[in-house]
């Protein structure tokens, strides 16, 4: 098993874990919010949801996968009424071909409207 703690040029992690772990060909990604690195996070929730799949991409390069090898996502919404906003960035990013299996559960957050984790395959291995 490899673990990658803190991914090169995304946000540090906020405690004590692994922000991606890689077992038997998968990359198992914890959730990541949209935080820029360096900086604040995008005021509207488009903005919001890019932000969050560019630092799930930038953790699933470090651990030698890309998002369009996901194979699973887990969603996270801190506003139900947020769903259809999130599901247009969503097929802006996967493309209409690349559908993923996805759970979305609206949820209470600290302090962001959204979190979202994903499993990979690995570059190394063949796509699902």
């Amino acid at each position: 098993m490899k673990h990658i703690r803190a991914a090169q040029g995304g946000p540090k992690p906020v405690g004590p874990y692994a922000q991606a772990v890689v077992a038997n060909g998968l990359v198992f990604t914890a959730g990541q919010i949209p935080a820029v690195p360096g900086g604040d996070m995008p005021v509207d929730f488009a903005g919001q949801v890019r932000q969050t799949f560019a630092n799930l991409a930038t953790v699933l390069a470090e651990a030698g996968s890309d998002l369009s090898r996901v194979v699973k996502v887990n969603a996270y919404l801190a506003e139900e009424d947020r769903m259809e906003e999130f599901n247009e960035v969503y097929r802006e990013i996967f493309g209409p071909d690349h559908v993923p299996a996805r759970t979305t559960v609206a949820v209470g957050l600290w302090g962001v409207r959204l979190e979202v984790d994903c499993v990979a395959v690995c570059l190394s291995e063949s796509p699902a």
